[in-house]
């Protein structure tokens, strides 16, 4: 039962990361990977509201594994963001490659605290 949780979670995860990229890119005309930075954000976001959660004994390990393990694994992606960061560099792009990181890593300690804090306020 818990591998088809987190298979359905990254199933339904793999899905929506793909439709975030390509809804946010098709709206910038840019080389920064705008749709990646999106995703792994919302994601970011999602599992520190379920961790939140959790901690607060409102999220039952089925929850977890179908959200943050499935659904969250799925959609947020350290692959493509080394990927398009690099490729970012070699391009010649490499202000924008150096932003990527640090945004990316700010961004997304910031999702995840956000997320955590505002699930801790509702649970307790």
């Amino acid at each position: 039962m818990r591998f088809l949780l987190v298979a359905v979670g990254g199933a339904v995860g793999a899905a929506l990361r793909y439709l975030i990229d390509r809804a946010v890119q098709a709206r910038h005309d840019s080389v920064f990977p705008w749709g990646t930075f999106a995703a792994n954000v919302t994601g970011s976001m999602i599992l520190g509201a379920l961790t939140g959660a959790a901690l607060a004994g409102a999220a039952p390990e089925s929850v977890q594994l179908l959200l943050g393990t499935g659904l969250c694994g799925a959609l947020t992606t350290y692959s493509t963001f080394s990927y398009e960061t690099l490729g970012l560099a070699e391009s010649g792009a490499r202000f924008l490659a150096a932003v990527n990181v640090v945004a990316s890593v700010v961004a997304g300690l910031g999702a995840v605290f956000l997320g955590m804090t505002l699930a801790q306020a509702a649970f307790f």
